[in-house]
C-alpha cells in the first residue's frame, strides 16, 4: 500500500428507500447520450440539458470549480440525459461505466459536493465477512442482486430538494468484477421500470481500485480501520457459500 493518509471521521452515507422488477431494455452508451442530446424536441427539453442551468448563484470558490467542470460541452450526460456527471471520472476497465478515484469518494464523504448531492449511497458488493472486517463509513453491504433490488428499487431514494442529486457508488474488493457487475445490474433493472430514458438512479459510479485501494489511501474513512480480503484463509466456507448464491 502507498503511504496512508489520515482523514477525519465523516458522517455516514445517506441511504434511503427503491420500483418493481421488470424486463431489461435498452443499454446506455456515449453515442446514445449524444444522440439523445441532439434530438431533444421541445425548448423545455433543450433547456433541461443546459449543464449549469440548475445551479444557484453565489457559490464559494470550491463550488465554482465544480461549476466550471459542469460547464464543459465535453462532459457526457448521466443516464437520463438531463445533465452532465457531477463527479470527475477516471479511466476504468469497462468503458461503459463511470469510474471515480478514491480521492473523489473521500471528497464526497467530507461534503465537498454537498451543495449538489442530496443523498449518496455507497454500495459495498463484497461478501458480509469482508464488509465486517472493514468498510467505508456509511456504506451499505449489498452482495447479492436481490439485495440491490430490495434496497434500491422497492422503495427508491428520491431527492426532496429540486436540483439536487442522488448518486450511487459501487465497489467490491478491487472493483474489477462484483462492483461493476452490480452497477450494470441496477441500471438494467432501473431501465425496465421506466419509459426510456427515465431512471430512478441516472448517476452511477464505480470506485476504481475498490475497497483495497481506498483503504490504503484513506483508512480514516473506514470502520473498523482494517481490510479483510475475499480469500482470507479463515473464511473459506463463507466464500464458497456466497459464491454459490451469487450464481
Amino acid at each position: 500500500c502507498r503511504q496512508l493518509f489520515r482523514s477525519p471521521s465523516v458522517p455516514g452515507i445517506f441511504h434511503g428507500p427503491v420500483p418493481k422488477r421488470g424486463q431489461p431494455s435498452g443499454r446506455d452508451s456515449p453515442a446514445n447520450a449524444r444522440r439523445q442530446r441532439r434530438v431533444a424536441g421541445s425548448p423545455e427539453q433543450e433547456a433541461s440539458l443546459e449543464p449549469v442551468a440548475w445551479m444557484e448563484p453565489g457559490r464559494s470558490a470550491q463550488l465554482e470549480e465544480i461549476e466550471n467542470l459542469l460547464a464543459s460541452d465535453d462532459q457526457e450526460l448521466i443516464g437520463d440525459f438531463s445533465k452532465p456527471h457531477l463527479l470527475p471520472t477516471v479511466e476504468g476497465k469497462d468503458p461503459g461505466l463511470k469510474y471515480i478515484s478514491p480521492g473523489t469518494l473521500a471528497a464526497v464523504l467530507t461534503g465537498h459536493y454537498s451543495g449538489f448531492i442530496e443523498r449518496g449511497v455507497v454500495v459495498d458488493c463484497r461478501y458480509p465477512y469482508e464488509y465486517e472486517g472493514g468498510h467505508v463509513k456509511g456504506a451499505v453491504n449489498l452482495p447479492l442482486q436481490r439485495d440491490v433490488e430490495e434496497f434500491l428499487l422497492e422503495r427508491p431514494v428520491v431527492p426532496q430538494e429540486a436540483g439536487k442529486r442522488v448518486i450511487v457508488i459501487f465497489h467490491c474488493e478491487f472493483s474489477v468484477e462484483r462492483g461493476p457487475k452490480m452497477c450494470k445490474f441496477l441500471r438494467e433493472r432501473d431501465r425496465s421500470c421506466h419509459q426510456y430514458p427515465q431512471l430512478h438512479y441516472p448517476e452511477l459510479y464505480v470506485l476504481k481500485g475498490g475497497y483495497r485501494e481506498f483503504f490504503c489511501q484513506f483508512p480514516g474513512h473506514c470502520e473498523p480501520r482494517d481490510y479483510r480480503p475475499m480469500e482470507h484463509p479463515a473464511f473459506k466456507e463463507e466464500l464458497r457459500k456466497f459464491r454459490g448464491q451469487s450464481r
